[in-house]
């Protein structure tokens, strides 16, 4: 009997171990294909990644086909391009430029000529940014952008053949309008302002004709103005066009300007009258200049007497552009003694103005010499008798010096019949729109 129990007891021991040891081998099956179902998951989603990233790379690339006459290029613009920025400096050629980037003397003058079908190089200006691309691995050219235009590229594009295009870029046009009042100047506060620099220096020259800048403008003085802009989005540039009105309001006197297409097809500007407010000479032919000695006797800061001053000075850094006061004729540029390199201009039987102390004179200044009024004529210098950079200005009438600042200068064209009643509905169109973009 007892034999029997021990005999029990050991078949029972063995089927549990048994038991045991086919589910511990069950568990190790599962979670052995398990970890395989989730390696194989993995690698999936790797090659699906790697597909992924190759569709990407066709992706990238763009085939470019151009025509030009019965030439087909087709270039592959890969994302390995590299991209050259080049600044033309003055007296610099495109063939000079591109013979850097080019294989040899035959490929540029192949360049050169099919650009010249579209686009004559010798127009082509120090400042403006070509861009070249070549590709990383060759090292070859295979495009060039050249701006020739605010809105407009010429597309390069050169392989076994050479396709020139141009792109007109696409543009935005916006009015602005502005209002401020002056604290410390019309130029610094209108900075201040958020005014466009090429838009305040045309405020200036346009307000020029009837107000000194030093003495008139008082704190408080208010200004309002309206122009144009226009936003090339593949360049992301701005430029600025015309100014649309303007206002400077100093307590009762109130200048106000608009623009005005005329019949003879010039833009100018108008007041409320209908009358140009452009004058025959410009009181003061220079921008942001302090006025440091005016018309009259004085102590002569060289000479150390006194001695009557017949002009006034306008003290401003060196190099800073002078502008012809009218339209008229070159009657004397070169040395004239104390006044060192002068230009004096003559407008008409009566008129003339002069320019002194010049640093030099720009290119293409001589006697003889039509000029019209705002053109650069020289620059702000110390040649001559003078202690330090300034212009001397004179207005010279019937052969003799007067005051710049007391002159009273006749005005130019007024509008009559339908040539007015055009002005005044064109001009409410432009106070209106002014009105609108200040307040919404």
């Amino acid at each position: 009997m007892i034999l029997k129990i021990k005999h029990l007891t050991t078949i029972l021991i063995f089927l549990s171990g048994y038991y045991f040891l086919f589910v511990s081998y069950k568990n190790i099956i599962i979670e052995k294909n398990t970890d395989h179902d989730f390696s194989t998951k993995s690698e999936s989603n790797q090659d699906s990644n790697i597909i992924k990233d190759i569709n990407l790379q066709k992706n990238k690339k763009q085939t470019i086909i151009k025509n030009d006459l019965n030439k087909v290029n087709v270039i592959e613009e890969i994302n390995n391009l590299q991209e050259i920025v080049f600044e033309v400096k003055k007296n610099q050629t495109f063939s000079k430029i591109v013979s850097k980037y080019l294989s040899s003397d035959k490929v540029v003058f192949n360049v050169v000529n099919e650009i010249e079908k579209t686009f004559d190089l010798r127009k082509l200006k120090a400042g403006i940014k070509i861009l070249f691309y070549q590709d990383q691995a060759s090292k070859k050219l295979v495009k060039i952008i050249i701006p020739i235009e605010n809105d407009i590229n010429l597309n390069v594009f050169i392989a076994e053949n050479i396709a020139v295009e141009k792109k007109y870029l696409k543009t935005k046009l916006e009015s602005h309008s502005k209002e401020y009042l002056i604290t410390n100047s019309l130029y610094s506060d209108g900075i201040k302002n958020n005014i466009p620099i090429e838009i305040l220096t045309k405020l200036i020259r346009l307000y020029s004709f009837d107000l000194d800048f030093q003495r008139d403008i008082r704190k408080d003085t208010k200004v309002s103005i309206s122009y144009d802009s226009k936003n090339i989005e593949d360049r992301d540039q701005q430029y600025f066009g015309d100014i649309n009105y303007a206002l400077i309001e100093i307590e009762i006197n109130k200048l106000e300007y608009f623009k005005f297409k005329t019949d003879e097809g010039f833009i100018d500007y108008f007041n409320k009258k209908g009358e140009n407010v452009k004058k025959s000479i410009l009181k003061t032919p220079i921008d942001g200049a302090r006025l440091s000695s005016t018309f009259g006797i004085r102590k002569h800061p060289i000479l150390g007497y006194n001695k009557m001053h017949r002009g006034v000075d306008f003290a401003a850094s060196k190099g800073t552009s002078v502008f012809a006061g009218g339209n008229g004729t070159i009657e004397f540029a070169g040395k004239n003694g104390g006044y060192g390199n002068y230009i004096r201009i003559r407008h008409n039987n009566e008129y003339k103005t002069a320019y002194a102390h010049l640093l030099g004179f720009k290119k293409g200044i001589s006697t003889g010499i039509r000029v019209n009024q705002g053109n650069v004529i020289g620059y702000v210098g110390s040649s001559g008798r003078s202690t330090g950079p300034h212009l001397h200005y004179e207005i010279i009438y019937q052969n003799e010096q007067i005051n710049p600042l007391t002159l009273k200068l006749p005005s130019g064209k007024k509008l009559k019949g339908k040539e007015l009643e055009r002005f005044i509905s064109e001009m409410k169109t432009i106070y209106a729109n002014h009105l609108n973009l200040l307040y919404e």
